[in-house]
This record gives C-alpha cells, sequence and structure tokens, in this order.
C-alpha cells in the first residue's frame, strides 16, 4: 500500500534528523557514555521531527548492535519501525487525558521489559492531559523504574504544569532551515526521476514554514499529478496562490487609492479557483520583500525571486513609505487571524483592501503635512541671524528692499485679530490625520466604532470644541454612545479637553440662523407669558 512521503521518508537513525543537530549532539554523547535521562521533554512546532526522535532513541536504547546506535537494521529496531516491539509504547494524550488512562500506565510501568533493555513511555501531546491526569504522571515520572523511560512530546509547553516541566530533560526542537528542506527534497525528487527546478524548490521550502511534514505534503501532492518535470507556476497551482506579479500590481492600485480596479483584480484571481487565505499569507510576504528591498542592497540573498521581480520590488519600494509597509503588514496579520476563524474569509480579504487603501491616503496625507512644516522650519533656519562679536563693531545693516502690502491684507489680518481677541488663537491641525489617528486607536478598544468611520467626518476643531459631521441619524446615535471614548482620543491628539458637537451633514448657515431665530421667538414667549418651559428642538 502506497505509503504517503512524511511517513515513508521518516529518518530511522540520529544521522537522518534534519535541522536539529543541537539535539542529536546530546542524545548520541549520552547513548555512547550510558547517561540516558529517565525522563525527556521534545517541545517544538509541528512537523520538526519531535515523534521520529523519540523513537529513534527508543531504539537507540535497545539496539543490539555493538557498534554506532541505533543501527536501523538490527531485530529490535525493525520491530519498533514496524510498530511491533512490545517494549515501546506511543500513547497519545490527546485522546488518552484521563485519570483512569494514567493509572493504567502506572500499572504496566511496574513489570520489566519483555524483548529489550528499557520500557519507553512516547506521550505525545501531553499538554493535553488533564490536570488530574497530570497529577497521577508525577510521582511515577519523578522516580520511575531503572529500566523504564518517559519521552514526553508537546507543541505547547507553556500549557505544562512547572511540577512536569522540573522532572524532565527539556530539548527544544527548532523550525528545519529552507536551505536544508529544499535540499532534502530535491533528493526526494531525484530518486523518482523528477526534475524541479530550484525556484520550485524554494518556494516548497518557503511555504513548508520550517515544517518537514508540511512540505513533504505539498511536495506528494505535486509528485501525485505525474508530473516528471516540476516548476514554480505547478507549485503555486497545488498552493491555490498567485505569482508575484500579481501581488506587485495589486500593491501598486492600492497605493494609488484605485480599490474599484483592485477588488477586480482580487476578483479575477479568486475566479481561477485561488484561496483567499493564502493570498492573504502571501500578500503580507509581499509586503516583508518590499521592507527588505527597501533597506537590503542585495536583496537577492534573502528572496526567492528572479531578478525581474527584484527590480520591480526595488522600484515599487522606492515609491513606498515605511508607514505604509508598517501598515499593509500589521493590517494583513490581523486579517489572516481573524480569516481562521470565519466562513467568509474572501469579505474580510477585500476589506483589508479597501483599508489599506484608505491608509495609504491618510499616510501620504500626514506625510505631506509634516512636509511642508518642515520645508517652513528650514525656511526659518535659512535666515540670518545678526551677532555682534566682541571688541568689533557691528556691520553696516543692509538696506531693507520691502514690497508694497497687497491690499486685501489688512481686512483678513483685521479679521484674525478680531477672531482671536474673541475666542483665542486656534492652532491649525491636520483634520484628516487626526481622524484617522482616532480610529486607528478605537478600533483595537471598541470594534464596533469602525462602524462610524465612512458615515462621519471631522469637520473642524475650535477652542473649546470640536465639531463633526454625521450623514445619517443612526450613525450620530452609535458615535454619541462613545463619545466618552472620543473626547478620550481627541484629548491624546490635541492636548486639550474638548467638548463634541455633531451636526447632520446638509446642515448649513441657514440652518444655524434658523435655529437661533427660534431660540429669540421663545425667549420673547417666555417674557411675554411668564412661561419657563419654552424649549426649542
Amino acid at each position: 500500500m502506497y505509503q504517503a512521503l512524511y511517513r515513508s521518508e521518516r529518518p530511522e537513525v540520529f544521522s537522518e534528523i534534519l535541522g536539529q543537530d543541537h539535539i542529536v549532539r546530546v542524545l548520541k554523547n549520552q547513548i555512547k557514555t550510558g547517561t540516558v535521562s529517565h525522563a525527556y521533554l521534545f517541545c517544538g512546532t509541528r512537523g520538526t521531527g519531535k515523534t521520529s526522535t523519540a523513537r529513534i532513541l527508543a531504539k537507540a536504547v535497545n539496539c543490539l548492535s555493538d557498534g554506532e546506535r541505533p543501527c536501523g537494521v538490527c531485530e529490535n529496531c525493525q520491530a519498533i519501525k514496524n510498530g511491533t516491539f512490545l517494549d515501546v509504547i506511543e500513547i497519545d494524550a490527546a485522546s488518552n487525558n484521563g485519570v483512569d488512562n494514567i493509572r493504567e500506565l502506572r500499572e504496566s510501568v511496574k513489570y520489566p521489559p519483555a524483548a529489550g533493555r528499557k520500557k519507553v513511555y512516547i506521550i505525545d501531546e501531553v499538554h493535553m492531559l488533564s490536570t488530574g491526569a497530570s497529577n497521577a504522571l508525577l510521582k511515577t515520572l519523578e522516580e520511575p523504574p531503572e529500566n523504564v523511560m518517559f519521552i514526553l512530546a508537546t507543541t505547547d509547553p507553556q500549557k505544562l504544569p512547572q511540577t512536569i516541566l522540573s522532572r524532565c530533560m527539556r530539548l527544544d526542537f527548532r523550525r528545519v532551515p529552507e536551505k536544508e528542506l529544499a535540499a532534502h527534497m530535491k533528493a526526494i525528487c531525484d530518486q523518482r526521476g523528477v526534475s524541479i527546478t530550484d525556484s520550485a524548490l524554494h518556494l516548497l521550502a518557503a511555504n513548508a514554514d520550517g515544517s518537514v511534514r508540511d512540505g513533504l505534503s505539498i511536495l506528494d501532492q505535486c509528485l501525485s499529478g505525474g508530473d516528471r518535470e516540476i516548476d514554480r507556476d505547478l507549485i503555486l497551482d497545488f498552493l491555490g496562490t498567485v505569482s508575484e506579479e500579481f501581488f506587485i500590481n495589486l500593491t501598486e492600485k492600492v497605493l494609488v487609492h484605485n480599490v474599484g480596479d483592485a477588488l477586480l483584480l482580487l476578483d479575477g484571481a479568486l475566479r481561477d479557483g485561488k484561496d483567499p487565505k493564502q493570498i492573504m499569507k502571501d500578500w503580507m510576504s509581499h509586503y516583508r520583500c518590499l521592507l527588505i528591498t527597501k533597506y537590503v542592497k542585495n536583496p537577492e540573498d534573502m528572496l526567492n525571486m528572479s531578478t525581474e521581480n527584484i527590480e520591480a520590488l526595488r522600484e515599487q519600494s522606492g515609491r513606498i513609505s515605511l508607514d505604509e509597509i508598517n501598515d499593509g503588514i500589521l493590517t494583513l496579520a490581523r486579517t489572516v487571524n481573524d480569516a481562521r476563524y470565519s466562513t467568509q474569509p474572501r469579505v474580510l480579504l477585500e476589506l483589508a483592501v479597501a483599508t489599506l487603501a484608505d491608509m495609504s491616503l491618510s499616510t501620504k496625507s500626514a506625510g505631506l503635512t509634516a512636509q511642508r512644516a518642515a520645508g517652513a522650519d528650514r525656511g526659518a533656519a535659512q535666515r540670518p541671524v545678526e551677532t555682534e562679536a566682541e571688541g568689533k563693531k557691528p556691520a553696516e545693516p543692509e538696506p531693507e528692499v520691502t514690497e508694497p502690502p497687497e491690499e486685501k491684507a489688512e481686512p483678513a489680518k483685521a479679521e484674525r485679530e478680531e477672531t482671536e481677541a474673541e475666542n483665542g488663537p486656534e492652532p491649525s491641525y491636520n483634520l484628516d490625520e487626526i481622524w484617522h489617528n482616532i480610529f486607528r486607536k478605537a478600533e483595537k478598544i471598541r470594534p464596533s466604532f469602525n462602524l462610524v468611520k465612512n458615515g462621519a467626518t471631522l469637520a473642524a476643531i475650535g477652542k473649546d470644541s470640536f465639531k463633526i459631521i454625521v450623514r445619517t441619524e443612526f450613525v450620530r446615535n452609535i458615535i454619541e454612545k462613545d463619545s466618552a471614548l472620543l473626547v478620550q482620543f481627541m484629548e491624546e491628539e490635541t492636548g486639550r479637553r474638548l467638548k463634541p458637537v455633531y451636526r447632520l451633514e446638509g446642515l448649513d448657515a441657514e440652518d444655524d440662523s434658523a435655529e437661533e431665530k427660534a431660540r429669540e421667538i421663545a425667549e420673547e414667549v417666555k417674557t411675554m407669558f411668564h412661561i419657563d418651559n419654552v424649549t426649542v428642538e
């Protein structure tokens, strides 16, 4: 019967383990010197070789060879490989996590090995044990019989109690480097007479994310198609993602705020059957490539891409700011996380496209404001400053050349002075930037507050208040409920405690005048009829 690659290519001796040289060195030395521990804890992400290493260690302590152990060919090694060795017991803690299961284990520990030197218990996903089961295991784990060994494996050691951690020798498995993964998969293809390009190998290794099992599973799909030549495009088809050119074009449309074309481009990829979750991950990797290309002189040493794509990335990274790259990575990271629990990942991806385009516009607006401010500072710095050195006469002042003032300057100046005399001077603000920053803070505390982002606009900031234009009564009701939060963030942005004033869109100066006249009439009614409860809505 056919076996999957990750099973048929499982390592059988220490020399075949990939990317865990630091662990292999420790275990081989312990086997050689006879200092094997009674309990081990193997920690690491999926597919890094924890269970395979546990089986190899079980072979090593029971191997019949007089040379290097395990030999992989003796009777005991072959029995452990085939799963028929009586003294190696593998337990899945996810399905055997009760106290009764551990009690059975404690009873079986008392019996000596039937065929080998040591009885080895391999408990996989040990963090799934219940609290009672963990406590039941403690005493046996601390002082097992001389011929018993425990090997615990877990992907989440933080969930284990300290009482178990302190009783085991902990060995941490690292993610396997892409270079070693690529070389391993190249050797597998050569054995099967399949030609595979270097770019396809690097793409496979990159998507494996340090997991040998994940990489071999993807390669297994490609080999199952019957192709004798595997290239990058074939890998992309199996992964359900698109080429780098797609992400360059998509990012370009986001940078120029062309949300419509960006959504149409995305729709074309999804119609071709591409996976939206994979597109999210790869688009985030594209932003990472832009970051590297922006600051690394020779990015081809770090990126797995063609020369043409490297040049396209270099050109695009020159036109994108660090803030836009930061927004892209953080937004897509949140989208990837949200998509894990969503049945509509496409909607989340489309929302991320629109959000990034909006962020890019706000970032450029803020950058332009800062650039103008910096230009004003440079202009002020370039003005000559007159100084008088000691013992020297001051230089003759140069005749000033003055231009006749414009006729319209005086009325504007008078109006400004009158306003400042009445309300005090008001600092200038970038309203779009402040509004954007408020929503970036609010969505982390109150995600529902983001519903009003497109239904309200910051219109003005005065001495004592700030004015918000809302489009509908529904939006007004929502934003008024979170008024305290809005005031808090506005104070952080302006440094002043201001009162919010809300206006419906379309309420102009005539409406204000009508409202004022209504108040005057109400006051006259109060005076004439001595009524105190006349109000104007």
